[in-house]
């Protein structure tokens, strides 16, 4: 039994080792509250492409490209390029009808987005030149942008800001809870991680879709092709010395699953992608925080074209390295290591209370309960096997419930927070989703442990929401 005590005990300090090293964050969630970075008046207005991978999107895409064309930037600025991936609608006829360039892709082999923007940009390197363009925008067929959308990103793209990502809502948020919730954990990671990362310079991690970045980062065409293209854009790019911003006022809209079956899948591919991108980044980014290459300071002037200093190149060089372990923070599969080491120490500690009479409240009351029997004077300690039984389930039913709260309290704070920027939503239902936001927390767990064992292919989320952006702005 002494054996096990140590096995546990050696567990949990290591662990919480490991735990310490996100500590930090805290920081990140209180700036997150009351600050964000914020972008003067751009002084240029620059030259854009806007890619968007599809595939059978006719029910969306052109909604999007109209948004594009309506915004308050010059038309003649943006061009808008459309890979139609092995489509078997009119979404490449839809596209070209509305004055996007459209490039068809037919290749089952290689099913991701990310080879569908490989091949997108790769027609664009031969017909007009990477360089043709200062920025790309990335989007999903599904988005909608407000009309000031490219007019704010410009301003931090002016600022000489090279990787910029955005205020991403959602605009099928009531549709039901499966929505609500993914509307609620894109906005938690606006507060808990963009803000603060923007406003302190460091690197933040782009989603997916709704953001811009220089043409320099595709000079060598777009490398990344696995299932979670953005986890490992993002890593490379924190390898390679760029700083990754968030602009809180460019605001866009994407659709979420309301299917629970298309939820699972969607949810599964990004575990998987998660792991995978871990592998592949992960030693590059430890690398780096003791080992940058010059990736800090490989640009020797500033963007009003006078020498970097020495105290600059000094700051930048720390920052890199500060940048690098952050980024290890995200692509790191912490869930997993929580998940695992929860599943031993629970079974060794059942081991010992049913093997040798050990107090069940002491391996298992949540802190808050301790407390309370410490002050009753109240030490219960059962000696019947079916007595640690009931007292273990109620310790355990005690800690589920906390996780629980916990869970709705994120909901709940960022209703409160957010409450100007989520489209006019019923009070009830607004409670109905910050109790069932629990649940899309679980499933994103569960499928984590899915994820090791199951092999994963990319499979397009259907998009059907005939919503425009008109229809947003005036629901507001």
């Amino acid at each position: 039994m002494q054996i096990i005590k140590r096995i546990i005990e050696m567990i949990n300090a290591i662990t919480e080792v490991i735990y310490s090293f996100w500590d930090y964050r805290d920081v990140y969630k209180i700036t997150g509250i009351f600050a964000t970075r914020r972008f003067k008046p751009a002084k240029k207005q620059h030259k854009y492409a806007v890619l968007v991978a599809a595939r059978n999107e006719e029910a969306v895409i052109g909604n999007l490209i109209e948004s594009i064309r309506k915004q308050d930037y010059p038309t003649e600025l943006v061009t808008i390029f459309v890979v139609a991936d092995n489509c078997t609608d009119r979404t490449a006829a839809v596209s070209r009808e509305l004055g996007a360039i459209c490039y068809e892709r037919f290749d089952q082999e290689h099913r991701t987005k990310g080879f569908a923007l490989q091949f997108l940009v790769e027609r664009i390197r031969e017909d007009y030149g990477i360089d043709s363009f200062e920025g790309y925008f990335l989007f999903d067929a599904d988005n909608l942008l407000k009309s000031d959308y490219i007019t704010r990103m410009n301003e931090s793209f002016d600022a000489g800001e090279k990787i910029i990502t955005s205020y991403r809502n959602t605009k099928n948020f009531d549709d039901n809870w499966i929505s609500a919730s993914y509307g609620i954990h894109w906005l938690r990671t606006i507060r808990k991680e963009h803000r603060a990362r923007s406003l302190f310079r460091l690197a933040t991690r782009i989603q997916g879709t709704g953001f811009l970045f220089t043409h320099e980062i595709i000079a060598n065409g777009w490398n990344y092709t696995s299932l979670t293209e953005d986890r490992a854009f993002c890593a490379d790019a924190v390898a390679q010395g760029y700083k990754i911003s968030y602009n809180n006022a460019a605001e866009f809209y994407d659709e979420q699953p309301v299917n629970m079956k298309i939820a699972m899948r969607q949810r599964i591919r990004w575990s998987k992608g998660h792991l995978q991108a871990f592998v592949e980044t992960g030693p590059q980014l430890f690398a780096h925080i003791f080992y940058t290459g010059g990736a800090a300071n490989k640009e020797k002037f500033d963007k009003n074209g006078k020498t970097v200093p020495l105290w600059k190149k000094f700051v930048n060089n720390i920052r890199l390295r500060f940048m690098s372990f952050d980024m290890l923070t995200v692509v790191f599969p912490l869930s997993l290591v929580s998940f695992f080491k929860k599943v031993i120490v629970y079974g060794l500690r059942v081991a010992l209370i049913v093997g040798a009479g050990m107090t069940v409240k002491s391996w298992f009351a949540p802190e808050l309960i301790q407390d309370i029997f410490d002050w009753i004077g109240l030490n219960p300690v059962p000696t019947s096997i079916l007595g640690k039984c009931l007292w273990l389930s109620f310790f355990t039913f005690g800690w589920t419930v906390t996780s629980y709260l916990d869970s709705i309290w994120t909901a709940v704070y960022i209703f409160i927070i957010e409450h100007r920027r989520i489209q006019p939503i019923k009070w009830y239902r607004k409670v109905w989703y910050c109790i069932t936001f629990p649940m899309f927390e679980a499933i994103g767990r569960l499928t984590n442990i899915i994820a090791m064992f199951t092999k994963v292919e990319w499979k397009p989320i259907p998009h059907n929401s005939a919503v425009k952006i008109e229809d947003i702005e005036d629901k507001k």
